[in-house]
């Protein structure tokens, strides 16, 4: 059944932004992802989420001019932005179609191989979009996962207004049945749908000063933030005052901040 779409963070401006940027910043790592799995020029791949653009680029590369990635995307705006973004790359091989990751209503095991980032981490019952993912890759074929799990995301000295407001956000994720934990658990989630051979990863940052993604946190919280006092999760003087204190105390050269951890996954089809 097709789910309703409670993306976790939204899809306004901010948000679409701050996509197009992670699509530069984690492009090495899932490089060297895509690197381990031995992808064939001529390949037919899908990749769930693509969001505005994602690995369209690093998947239309691998499998060249005689293969074909076809991304799927939920928002409307998003599709077009990520067409776009296959345009301006000259990847006639990408194709980009609106669609539901929990029920694409594309043939079962039509593709060599499917992909996803970031997905599981901002949805709810994951365990669908898994299965789902699975069903559409032939017998043999290969698996990628690409997941964030919160447990790494710190800053050092700790400041309480970072606490506070992850807090929060992690109450409203839980409430809207979102795992910001799921990374962890990725391996299960596949091993359980039937994909074997699979192999396991994990990349953690430290984002300097300037860096884009040094801000993550408040990006986070300024997407939902009126979610967040409407829920009760946080009240809107307290939550003001603690974005103003992270965002004076991440300008600071002394304050270290990490990533979250990043799981990458690989695995295959049994034949």
């Amino acid at each position: 059944m097709t789910q309703p779409d409670v993306y976790l963070l939204g899809r306004a401006e901010a948000e679409e932004l701050r996509l197009k940027r992670q699509i530069a910043n984690l492009a090495p790592d899932s490089d060297a992802q895509l690197d381990k799995i031995g992808i064939s020029q001529g390949e037919h791949v899908i990749d769930l989420g693509c969001g505005p653009g994602g690995v369209l680029h690093l998947l239309g590369k691998r499998v060249g001019p005689t293969g074909s990635v076809l991304g799927i995307e939920r928002s409307p705006h998003f599709v077009e932005q990520a067409r776009r973004f296959a345009a301006d790359h000259g990847l006639q091989q990408v194709e980009v179609r609106e669609g539901d990751a929990y029920e694409t209503r594309l043939p079962r095991a039509s593709f060599d191989g499917a992909h996803m980032r970031l997905v599981l981490v901002n949805v709810p019952k994951p365990e669908l979009i898994v299965r789902e993912m699975v069903s559409l890759v032939r017998p043999g074929g290969w698996i990628a996962s690409f997941e964030a799990d919160f447990l790494a995301h710190i800053c050092d000295p700790p400041l309480p207004a970072w606490s506070r407001l992850l807090e929060a956000y992690t109450a409203y994720s839980a409430a809207q049945g979102i795992d910001l934990f799921i990374g962890r658990r990725t391996h299960r989630l596949f091993r359980e749908a039937g994909v074997i051979d699979i192999r396991t990863d994990a990349v953690v940052h430290v984002y300097p000063p300037g860096h884009d993604r040094r801000t993550i946190l408040l990006d986070f919280i300024n997407n939902v933030r009126d979610r967040l006092v409407d829920g009760d999760f946080i009240g809107r003087r307290d939550l003001e005052q603690d974005l103003a204190a992270l965002d004076l105390y991440l300008s600071r050269p002394d304050t270290m901040v990490t990533s979250h951890m990043f799981f990458r996954l690989c695995g295959r089809l049994p034949h």
